[in-house]
């Protein structure tokens, strides 16, 4: 799919992403060549879904950030290892995630 002509949306395994995203990611590209950070920006612009679900390495333990917690800046989040970016508390909660202690 051309990304520069901005019609219909792309299937990336589980997610959909609109041409919306894909024009804010930037036009003029193949979707393959388009940088993941862009395509993340753009996917957390357009959906305001700012809750960072992350896998912790020592444990395995599903742990939450929200925005202005100690840890969220540094926080990256992975899907391709399992973490993924939440809308709400109560969806991050029903996914089995906890929120961070700090």
């Amino acid at each position: 799919m051309i990304v520069g002509s901005y019609i219909g949306v792309m299937k990336i395994g589980a997610i959909t992403i609109s041409a919306a995203m894909l024009a804010a990611a930037g036009s003029g590209y193949f979707a393959d060549d388009i940088p993941i950070s862009r395509l993340h920006a753009a996917m957390r612009s357009e959906s305001a879904c700012d809750i960072k679900g992350n896998i912790s390495i020592d444990t395995g333990e599903r742990i939450y950030h929200m925005p202005g917690q100690k840890f969220y800046d540094r926080t990256k989040i992975s899907p391709q290892h399992g973490e993924h970016w939440f809308c709400s508390e109560d969806e991050a909660r029903a996914a089995g995630w906890r929120k961070t202690k700090e």
